[in-house]
């Protein structure tokens, strides 16, 4: 098996000013997901599952959960798509989840947390929009910086181009519903409180994390898609060389 990996590809075409670009789309990946944890609705498919695995195994850090489940991915790409490993892999890998766990912490002392916990459905409704609206962006910079991918990223591109004769968003969406489908089973034996979103919605109180996830995980994809191409057309870094 010939393993396709390059140190070049480190560097591609002006990665001097894409770094530091794609390393400001990764924090504020990881702030912006931490507001969807606190609020509850839905994250990524991906955090979806590394946040229930993680009270599974019950610890609140789910950059470290992120690193171990992002390192069996790895294994996958390095054996069949190690052209797509770049800096964008290690810092998707390593600090969104911790970006995150930081964040949620000074959202505590600062007390956004309890704001968010106890605002109306209005003005959570707007934050969450909004920050949802931040997430797509970050992540669509930080995809379309060629600067590599994270190994959950990679895995389903690798699939759709080496493996099955499926367009890539069909098969992004299965991966992100197995994905959503291992922190629910793991959400279970941590018995989590997955209730009913209508409930949510409807102000009994119950909070949620699996309507937003599902949503995203058919939408998201799509999303990034467009905003990327939109991106490409306002910022002249990422336009093709």
């Amino acid at each position: 098996m010939k393993i396709n990996f390059s140190i070049k590809q480190f560097f591609p075409q002006k990665w001097q000013v894409k770094l530091p670009v794609m390393l400001f789309a990764v924090v504020m990946m990881g702030i912006t997901l931490s507001v969807l944890i606190e609020i509850g609705w839905g994250t990524d498919p991906a955090t979806f599952m590394n946040y229930h695995v993680a009270a599974l195994l019950g610890t609140d850090n789910i950059g470290l959960i992120q690193i171990m489940d992002y390192a069996v991915f790895l294994v996958f790409v390095i054996l069949f798509g190690a052209q797509y490993i770049g800096f964008g892999s290690i810092a998707n890998m390593f600090f969104i989840g911790f970006v995150s766990d930081f964040s949620r912490w000074i959202w505590k002392l600062i007390g956004f947390h309890q704001f968010l916990q106890n605002a109306e459905l209005l003005p959570k409704a707007g934050i969450f929009a909004f920050i949802l609206l931040l997430f797509v962006t970050a992540c669509a910079i930080y995809m379309n910086s060629e600067l590599g991918i994270a190994p959950y990223d990679a895995v389903p591109k690798i699939i759709s181009d080496r493996f099955v004769k499926l367009p890539f968003f069909v098969v992004r969406i299965i991966f992100d519903y197995s994905a959503i489908t291992i922190g629910l089973v793991a959400a279970c034996f941590a018995k989590n409180n997955i209730p009913n979103p209508v409930a949510t919605f409807a102000g009994v109180g119950l909070r949620t994390n699996i309507f937003g996830s599902v949503c995203m995980g058919l939408l998201l994809g799509p999303a990034i898609s467009l905003v990327g191409k939109f991106m490409k057309k306002i910022i002249p870094v990422f336009r093709e060389n």
